[in-house]
């Protein structure tokens, strides 16, 4: 199988496989019954499988891994690529539930697997034997890496210990550097032991674990180098074992750096050398965005697509999920009924919006909208109909982001936040844009009353329009400017959603959600032959590492749509930006962002400059602690029958969000310090 498919019947399997085991006394089943047979193999891996703290539909990152899924959102976590309702919108500075308990709980029994499965080593195949035991390996780093990247070093339990029985976890916490070793050799141990084909529908496969070695070896990598662009280089040691338990020996971060963006990229580079998996161009076609752009919604739709390594599929109706019920844009007007309130949680940003080709931009770089060189110089640019403003824009955007006016599902989402009925020239609806008047509304306009806007869906407005006609003040699908249901940002997220939803419950949602994807790897590869080349290391398996990184970005600007690259990466800053922008742009809402903005330490306030990926001022959208980000809001001028644009802050259900440098690592969970004498809290909080 070229992907794996991690199927949610898989936990269904834990309790009615039982009943076909011959094993005596009937209902009594032990460790070693399990482990001395392929079908009770099947259960025991089933049940290890459905406890992974996997990032998916069901998981919210304020809340964590509870798995309810409930409002769940993508890209609220600060990243800038989305805001949506204000209770869940927050940066990513912790987890109301970490899995940190559960965590351990998985981690013995992939333990017992590892000590005990040698004694039924005869009962199987050698490549059974070999695959069950490389499973343990990497669904272990599996488990290590994401507490990792939470915590820094943590406790390396490697042994059968009986937590939760005993109460206590008696295993200090490693250092991040020997936490980071221990993954790197347990990927290893799995990629050695593990088959290249899937034994068993929903098993991972040596490819798989390669893929996650690239992108655990790409964070520490990162960690190791760019924690010393932090004031006091972000580390410190536990008070209880003197353990440095967050950050690198200032005499080996170095050599770790190196060490880890070398195994990333060899890992990477194997899967892309094999040939076997592909970007996905199935309704792909050259000088065509509506083929372009139809082609990558097909991609995350298409569960059998030989672009993925690692899938999660849902099963309607005993295993759902409600993205769709809480992310579709809010359906007035379409031939099925609006499922509001539970719409529009996940709206991009324009900030979001101008990583993207296709726009006109100020000298700085942002959006233009306006015909002057910013937004309070000139007069605001006129559009017949909002999606005219959108005519040039990468293929990949549209596939992520419902544009105002664009078609979804069997109807039109007609968005624009209110319309201005005074006399033209239009010029900015406010007199200050910066950041210290972030706070200011459309309801404080110059223009006073000539501005009009509906306060809610039960509460419209309506205007004349040039021909004499009445037309709604904001559109039927938002932005509401008292209803946070309605796309608070100007705009509604594309990416995930199924056309096909008819609203309802919001548990009616089966579409799959991919994992690991080819693009993925690509993108690993080009980053960590970026960082290599920086700092001056030699490709470690004769590829030539630059080449590598460029076609993979060659090939995924293409399939994308965008402009494509007109150089050829190189060992520096500017090439390495290109692949951070590009990696932001390609993995958008896929849970990938939070993370990397936190590797490259540049979400806190001396890091902001580069807070995309690029050179940006930070001063125009944050201050010491707090940032915002900007909406991309239509407007309808009845005076002409056409539309403007502004880029305001978040004007509707506006949000602030907080990050310092403590918070690239979480605190450790209080109850576990506190009843341990050797976990220590991290050396900070």
């Amino acid at each position: 199988m070229k992907k794996i498919i991690i199927s949610a019947i898989l936990g269904l399997g834990v309790m009615t496989s039982c009943a076909d085991l011959d094993i005596s006394p009937k209902g009594m089943m032990t460790e070693d019954d399990l482990l001395s047979n392929d079908a009770g193999m099947e259960i025991y891996m089933a049940e290890v499988y459905s406890r992974l703290p996997i990032e998916d539909f069901k998981y919210l990152p304020q809340r964590g891994h509870n798995g309810n899924g409930w409002l769940v959102s993508k890209g609220v976590e600060g990243t800038g690529e989305a805001v949506g309702r204000d209770n869940i919108v927050t940066a990513f500075t912790g987890e109301d539930d970490s899995a940190w308990g559960r965590n351990f709980e998985t981690l013995r029994k992939l333990n017992v697997l590892i000590t005990d499965l040698p004694k039924y080593q005869g009962n199987y195949s050698p490549v059974a034997y070999n695959d069950y035991l490389g499973h343990a390996y990497f669904l272990r780093a599996y488990l290590f890496t994401h507490m990792a990247m939470r915590y820094g070093g943590i406790p390396l339990v490697t042994r059968v210990i009986n937590y939760p029985k005993d109460d206590v976890l008696e295993v200090p916490r490693s250092s991040e550097e020997e936490t980071w070793d221990q993954i790197l050799s347990d990927y290893n141990t799995a990629i050695s032991l593990m088959s290249n084909q899937s034994a068993k529908r929903g098993y991972a496969n040596r490819y798989v674990a390669l893929a996650y070695k690239s992108s655990a070896m790409l964070y520490a990598g990162s960690v190791a180098k760019y924690n010393q662009t932090v004031d006091g280089h972000l580390t410190g040691f536990g008070s209880k074992t003197g353990v440095r338990v967050i950050g690198f020996d200032p005499t080996t971060w170095e050599a770790a750096s190196k060490r880890y963006f070398t195994e990333a990229y060899k890992a990477a580079s194997e899967i892309i050398t094999d040939g076997r998996y592909q970007l996905h161009k199935s309704k792909w076609a050259a000088n065509d965005p509506q083929a372009q752009y139809e082609n990558l919604v097909d991609m995350l739709a298409d569960a059998n697509s030989s672009e993925h390594l690692w899938v999660k599929e849902y099963l309607y109706p005993t295993s759902t999920h409600g993205y769709d019920g809480y992310n579709s844009p809010y359906m007035m007007g379409f031939t099925y009924p609006a499922h509001s309130p539970l719409s529009c949680g996940t709206c991009p940003t324009a900030d979001f919006v101008e990583l993207f080709d296709g726009f006109p931009r100020y000298s700085d770089g942002t959006l233009k909208v306006t015909t002057g060189d910013k937004i309070t110089e000139g007069e605001y640019i006129m559009y017949d109909k909002p999606m005219d403003f959108f005519a040039n824009a990468e293929p990949r955007l549209r596939a992520q982001v419902i544009f105002p006016g664009d078609k979804f599902a069997d109807g039109t989402v007609d968005m624009w936040a209110g319309s201005y009925t005074g006399s033209l020239p239009v010029t900015a609806l406010m007199n200050d844009y910066s950041y210290g008047n972030a706070s200011q509304s459309f309801g404080d306009s110059k223009y006073g009353d000539k501005l009009v806007m509906s306060n809610s869906p039960t509460e419209l407005k309506y205007v004349t329009g040039p021909d004499g006609k009445t037309v709604p003040a904001t559109g039927p699908c938002g932005p509401y400017r008292g209803w946070g249901e309605s796309g608070v940002t100007g705009l509604v997220t594309r990416k995930w959603l199924d056309p096909n939803f008819r609203g309802g419950r919001e548990g009616n949602c089966d579409q799959p959600y991919i994992l690991m994807r080819y693009a993925e790897v690509l993108l690993d590869a080009a980053e960590a032959a970026v960082e290599l080349s920086m700092a001056g290391v030699t490709s470690p398996d004769g590829t030539d590492m630059l080449a590598v990184a460029t076609k993979a970005i060659k090939d995924i600007r293409e399939r994308a749509g965008a402009d494509q690259l007109t150089v050829s990466l190189a060992g520096n800053e500017e090439s390495r930006n290109i692949v951070r922008r590009e990696r932001r742009k390609e993995l958008a809402f896929e849970h990938q962002a939070k993370w990397d903005i936190r590797r490259w330490r540049v979400q806190h306030y001396e890091g902001r400059d580069g807070f995309w990926g690029e050179v940006r001022d930070k001063d125009a959208f944050s201050n010491s602690n707090n940032y915002r980000f900007r909406g991309l809001y239509p407007f309808y001028c009845a005076a002409n029958g056409k539309f403007f644009f502004d880029t305001h802050f978040q004007n509707m259900s506006a949000k602030q969000l907080s990050y310092n440098q403590v918070d690239y690592y979480f605190a450790i969970p209080g109850g576990e310090v506190v009843k341990s004498s050797v976990i220590d809290q991290q050396p900070n909080r």
